[in-house]
């Protein structure tokens, strides 16, 4: 497996520290080894430089010249429709139910573990048939 991805402009990423916490944004520039320059115009992500430990790089790149504007990095940012595409990512699915996750109330955990324990009965149910047809 090779490794893709690499800190370039364009390159979309999502900030893992901070106000911006969770929102993506795209490399413009990279200031120095420590830092790059992103801007989120489609995210309400400002134009700032942000240091890469803060930052999680994605397998989404769009095609804007190094120092563009925020106007087209909008309107790339649009027309690759990179929000949609990162919403329908397992790493987006990931954040989002662990997200939700926080804010369960303990009723809410007590359902849920019931929910889970009606499903692997039925699961173990069906396994216990299957078994038993493929023994006979």
């Amino acid at each position: 497996m090779v490794y893709n991805r690499f800190v370039e402009v364009g390159r979309v990423a999502l900030i893992n520290c901070g106000a911006d916490e969770g929102k993506l944004c795209v490399i413009v520039d990279v200031v120095d080894q420590n830092r790059a320059l992103v801007d989120g115009p489609c995210t309400s992500v400002c134009r700032q430089a942000i240091n890469f430990k803060y930052l999680s790089l994605t397998d989404f790149k769009i095609k804007v010249s190094r120092s563009a504007r925020s106007g087209p990095v909008k309107k790339a940012f649009e027309k690759e429709d990179i929000q949609g595409k990162w919403e329908n990512t397992a790493w987006s699915k990931k954040l989002t139910m662990r997200k939700k996750r926080t804010t369960l109330t303990d009723f809410d955990r007590f359902k849920l573990k019931l929910a889970k324990q009606k499903k692997n009965r039925i699961l173990r149910s069906e396994v216990k048939k299957l078994k038993k047809e493929a023994s006979a």
